[in-house]
């Protein structure tokens, strides 16, 4: 087959998808932002990126769709290139649908099986808008932005032939008339190489080393924000830090924006930290920023408790990953992470705003490590039944795309 992937950041979530069509002998091609700077095997065009933002003053309600629809028509004039310059006309296009890049491709290409990645559908009520008081404005007209929001993603559906999904949770955000479009097959984890390590350990930028066994709290996070929860664990850590004094904490996260909105001044740590300031030992508490991702392997595999918090939104790969590698996993009781981890079985929840709960749990596993072996055992158990790359999800990937043509 000849398959079109389309994702404003590729590879993204077909980072293991892409070389698997290829070496089943299919012709590859892969669009992508012009901003995009990673690189890749496969063959990549690029669309030149839309002016700057429409001016909510103008656009106001459909600010978003005219961001979408202007990204769209990028990619469509390069699409339009690839079919009458190069002649490649794709039997597949499986494109992300939460920047607009499908909606007129099927225009460019009528007869292509267009295929979308749903990864989220936002909501007025239930899921994270409005979810934490404490970073939700008391405006009742809310409810009609993120309404405007739905609209380039149910065009998306509206044309799609079939659709992917990562876990039942996020399937289940779509309206019930999309619903049976949907197939539900995780993008993998490779449990091969994301694995526990009893040998591993870590250099912290201050020279210290730590071993696995050591008393190591974790957190990751794309960014330390709200989304992921940063401020409860973050309130959490004082009595943490007091009832363990050789504890060390390390926490792995930019400080930009991935979700919601930014503070009105510096970044969210900032923010957190100055509402701290004076409560929190600073020299056992370590902030990584982004590493590469060995060092994030590393500093899991060393974990002896990790914290994982969100809001009701798309599951981190961070969480399924530390899992992999036998951590024991605190998280927030939130359904994204409730379809994964039972309670006492494969992991251990908290309450997402219970902050004396988290300081207990965390100052819990921190103390007894013999009693976490079960959950650590179950928790690899999990990811291997269920989202292993090679044997579970990627089988289930390739099948998806090739049974579309």
């Amino acid at each position: 087959m000849r398959v079109l992937l389309v994702h404003q950041n590729f590879p993204g979530q077909f980072k293991h998808l892409a070389p698997a069509l290829v070496a089943r002998g299919h012709q590859v091609v892969a669009l992508t932002a012009e901003t995009n700077s990673q690189t890749t095997q496969i063959r990549t065009y690029r669309y030149p990126m839309p002016d700057p933002a429409p001016d909510p003053r103008q656009s106001r309600l459909g600010t978003t769709y005219t961001a979408m629809t202007d990204r769209a028509h990028r990619v469509a004039r390069a699409a339009i290139q690839l079919r009458d310059k190069l002649g490649f006309t794709p039997d597949v296009i499986f494109g992300h649908s939460g920047w607009g890049e499908t909606l007129f491709l099927r225009e460019v290409w009528p007869e292509a099986r267009l295929l979308v990645y749903a990864e989220f559908f936002y909501a007025t009520r239930g899921l994270d808008v409005g979810f934490d008081p404490e970073f939700s404005r008391a405006d009742p007209t809310t409810g009609f932005s993120v309404t405007a929001r739905q609209a380039h993603l149910a065009l998306a559906m509206v044309q799609a032939d079939a659709a992917l999904s990562p876990t039942e949770w996020q399937a289940d955000t779509f309206p019930p008339c999309f619903r049976d479009k949907i197939t539900i097959t995780h993008d993998g984890v490779d449990t091969d190489v994301l694995k526990p390590d009893p040998h591993a350990s870590f250099t912290l930028p201050n020279g210290q080393l730590l071993r696995a066994g050591d008393e190591v709290l974790t957190y990751v996070a794309r960014n330390l924000e709200p989304y992921r929860g940063t401020h409860v664990l973050l309130r959490a850590l004082p009595e943490v830090l007091e009832m363990r004094p050789h504890a060390q904490v390390v926490i792995i996260g930019g400080d930009g924006v991935s979700y919601g909105a930014a503070p009105a001044q510096g970044c969210w740590r900032e923010v957190f930290l100055r509402e701290l300031e004076g409560r929190l030992d600073l020299s056992r508490v370590h902030f990584l920023g982004r590493v590469p991702y060995g060092d994030y392997q590393r500093v899991l595999q060393i974990s002896r408790a990790h914290a994982y918090l969100t809001v009701p939104f798309v599951l981190s790969w961070s969480m399924l990953e530390a899992m992999a590698m036998g951590a024991c996993v605190i998280a927030s009781r939130t359904g994204p992470v409730e379809e994964v981890i039972t309670d006492g079985t494969n992991g251990l929840l908290v309450d997402f705003f219970d902050i004396d709960g988290w300081s207990e749990a965390l100052t819990d596993a921190l103390a007894r490590p013999e009693r976490q072996g079960r959950l650590r055992t179950a928790a690899r158990e999990t990811i291997i039944e269920n989202y292993d790359l090679k044997r579970v999800c990627l089988p289930r990937l390739i099948r998806f795309v090739e049974n579309a043509a």
